[in-house]
C-alpha cells in the first residue's frame, strides 16, 4: 500500500459499524484499527452512490468516518481518510453537492488533527488534472495548511501547489501563507458573534452622523448593473448557503462625494431592498465605519461557518469566496495581486449599517456593508440575511444601467 492510493481488503469483520455507531467507539476503532473502519466505508460508499433515503444515510454515516480517520492522529489514518474523501465519495448529481461539502470538512479536519509529516507523503504523486476528487482534496487540503502557516518549504507540498497552478485549478490562486489583513480569519472571540442590534453596532465600531450633505448626494446616485461583479460580491454567502438571496448593487455618482457625507443618509437615499420599508417601523438606520479586515472576516466567516441551513465551505473555499466578494466590491481584477488589492482596500471608505426593515431581523445573522472607492465616485453595497423569507432564489440586482 502505497501513500497516495488505499485498496481495501475483503475482511467482513466490520460489519458491525454503521449509523448508530456512537463517536466514541468510532474514535477507538479509528485508533486501534483504522482499516476496519475504512473498509466498512467503503461499502457504505457502494450503497451512497444510489438514490434515495437509504443513499443519503450510508452518505452521512461515510462522512462519520471519515471525520473519525481524519481527527485520529497517524499517518494511516490520514492516508485513509484522503482516499475516503478523494477516490471513493460517490460523485453523481445527486450526491456532488454533499461529496464536494465532506471533502472541504475533511480537509479542515486532518489539518487541525494531523502533523505535517504525516499529511506530506499525501503530496508525493502530482496530479495530472485540476478536477478529479482526489486533487480537490489535497488542494484543499493546502489551503487550509496555508490559513495556519504551514506547509510552504516542504518540496513535495511546494511541487503539489505549484502544478496546480500549472493546471489552473481556483485555489492556487491564493497566497500559500495567511496575510496580515486575514488575521481575523477562523478566530472566535468572546463577546464577539454576529451584531444583531444598533447598540451591538455602536458598541464595536464609530458611528457617521446623519446629513443632510449626504442625503443629497445619496440622491444623486444613478445604478450601475454588472451581474457578474454581483454574483462575486454576494458568493461568500450564497456558498455559505444563507437562508435569503443576497442584495449586492453597484452605484455611480455625477460628481465625487466628500468622505464625512458617505454616512447613513448617503446610504439611505439608496434604492435598496433591504431599505425597503426604511422609517415606518421603531427604531433608526445605523451606519458605522469599519475597516477592511473586519469586512473581511465577516465574507470569510459567512462561507466558513455556513448559515442555517449548514453549508460550512471550509477555511480554503471561504478564504477564496471572501477575496473574491472584497475584489467585486472594489471593483478590481482577478490580476492585481493580493497584498497590492489589502492596500488599496485602505483607501476606500467602509461602513457596516442595518435598520428596522423587512430585511434586517436583528436574529439570526445580518450584514450590510457600502463602499466608496478612492476616486468618490462609485459605491457598492452589499446585504445578506440569515433568516428565511419567502423571496426566490439568486443574487438580487435589480439596477440598470445609469
Amino acid at each position: 500500500m502505497d501513500d497516495t492510493s488505499v485498496t481495501p481488503a475483503d475482511s467482513a469483520s466490520s460489519g458491525h459499524l454503521g449509523e448508530s455507531t456512537g463517536a466514541a467507539e468510532l474514535r477507538i476503532v479509528a485508533g486501534d484499527r483504522p482499516e476496519e473502519l475504512y473498509e466498512a466505508a467503503v461499502r457504505l460508499c457502494r450503497e451512497a452512490s444510489g438514490a434515495g433515503s437509504v443513499a443519503s444515510a450510508a452518505l452521512r454515516t461515510v462522512e462519520r468516518f471519515a471525520d473519525a480517520l481524519a481527527e485520529t492522529r497517524s499517518r494511516d489514518c490520514a492516508r485513509f481518510a484522503v482516499d475516503l474523501a478523494g477516490r471513493l465519495l460517490p460523485g453523481g448529481p445527486g450526491h456532488r453537492e454533499e461529496s464536494e461539502r465532506i471533502r472541504r470538512s475533511v480537509a479542515a479536519k486532518l489539518t487541525k488533527a494531523q502533523q505535517l509529516r504525516e499529511l506530506a507523503p499525501l503530496f508525493a504523486e502530482l496530479p495530472d488534472t485540476a478536477d478529479d476528487p482526489s486533487t480537490e482534496v489535497r488542494a484543499c487540503l493546502l489551503g487550509e495548511l496555508a490559513l495556519i502557516g504551514a506547509g510552504r518549504g516542504r518540496p513535495a507540498l511546494d511541487a503539489y501547489a505549484e502544478r496546480l497552478r500549472e493546471l489552473g485549478h481556483p485555489l492556487a490562486v491564493l497566497p500559500r501563507t495567511r496575510l496580515d489583513i486575514e488575521h481575523r480569519f477562523t478566530v472566535r472571540v468572546r463577546g464577539l458573534g454576529s451584531v444583531k442590534t444598533p447598540e451591538q453596532l455602536r458598541s464595536r465600531f464609530p458611528e457617521t452622523s446623519p446629513s443632510e450633505a449626504g442625503a443629497a448626494a445619496g440622491r444623486t446616485a444613478r445604478p450601475a448593473s454588472d451581474g457578474a461583479r454581483s454574483r462575486a460580491a454576494a458568493e461568500p454567502f450564497v456558498a455559505g448557503g444563507w437562508a435569503r438571496e443576497p442584495e449586492a448593487r453597484f452605484f455611480t455618482l455625477p460628481r465625487p462625494v466628500d468622505p464625512d457625507d458617505f454616512d447613513i443618509s448617503f446610504v439611505k437615499e439608496l434604492p435598496l431592498a433591504c431599505l425597503a420599508g426604511e422609517g415606518t417601523r421603531r427604531g433608526g438606520a445605523v451606519a458605522c465605519r469599519t475597516a477592511p479586515d473586519d469586512v473581511l472576516d465577516a465574507l470569510f466567516a459567512a462561507a466558513y461557518h455556513g448559515g442555517a441551513n449548514g453549508r460550512a465551505q471550509g477555511g480554503a473555499y471561504a478564504r477564496l469566496y471572501a477575496w473574491r466578494s472584497l475584489y467585486a466590491l472594489m471593483d478590481l481584477s482577478a490580476d492585481v495581486p493580493f497584498l497590492e488589492a489589502a492596500g488599496r482596500a485602505l483607501d476606500h471608505r467602509w461602513l457596516r449599517f442595518m435598520a428596522f426593515t423587512d430585511w434586517f431581523h436583528h436574529d439570526t445573522a445580518d450584514e450590510a456593508f457600502a463602499v466608496l472607492d478612492p476616486g468618490r465616485g462609485r459605491v457598492a453595497v452589499l446585504a445578506a440575511t440569515d433568516t428565511g423569507t419567502d423571496g426566490g432564489a439568486g443574487v438580487t440586482d435589480t439596477a440598470t444601467d445609469g
